[in-house]
C-alpha cells in the first residue's frame, strides 16, 4: 500500500536516516523502517491485521487514527485514507511514534 507522512521529522528520518528532533534508540529506529517496509508491501489491511506481533488496532475514541508496535512500549501512529467501501485497501499517512505508556 501506499504511504505518506504528516509529520516532517519522520519524513526526514525516513529520507535520510537522522533526525535531530527525534531522540529515539537505533533499535526504535530500525523497527520504524521495517514497519514502514511492511505498510508498503501490504496488499490489503489484512496482511497487517493478522501479523500478531505488530498489534495493529484502530485507536479508540478517534475515527481514524491507528497504530502498530514499534518495540515494547513504542507505537506507530497513523490515517488510513481508504480506497474501497470494504475498507481493506487505503493510503497509510504516517503521523507520529508514541511511547505508548508514557
Amino acid at each position: 500500500m501506499n504511504f505518506s507522512f504528516d509529520n516532517k521529522d519522520l519524513e526526514k528520518l525516513y529520507t535520510t536516516g537522522k533526525s535531530r528532533k527525534l531522540k529515539l534508540a537505533n533499535d526504535i529506529i530500525d523497527k520504524f523502517f521495517a514497519r514502514v517496509q511492511q505498510i508498503e508491501a501490504a496488499n490489503t489491511i489484512y496482511d497487517l491485521w493478522n501479523d500478531k506481533g505488530l498489534n495493529f488496532e484502530k485507536l479508540q475514541g478517534h475515527e481514524n487514527l491507528y497504530s502498530m508496535r514499534l518495540k515494547l512500549k513504542y507505537r506507530l501512529e497513523m490515517q488510513i485514507d481508504w480506497k474501497n467501501d470494504e475498507k481493506t485497501i487505503g493510503d497509510f499517512i504516517i503521523t507520529d511514534i508514541s511511547n505508548h505508556y508514557a
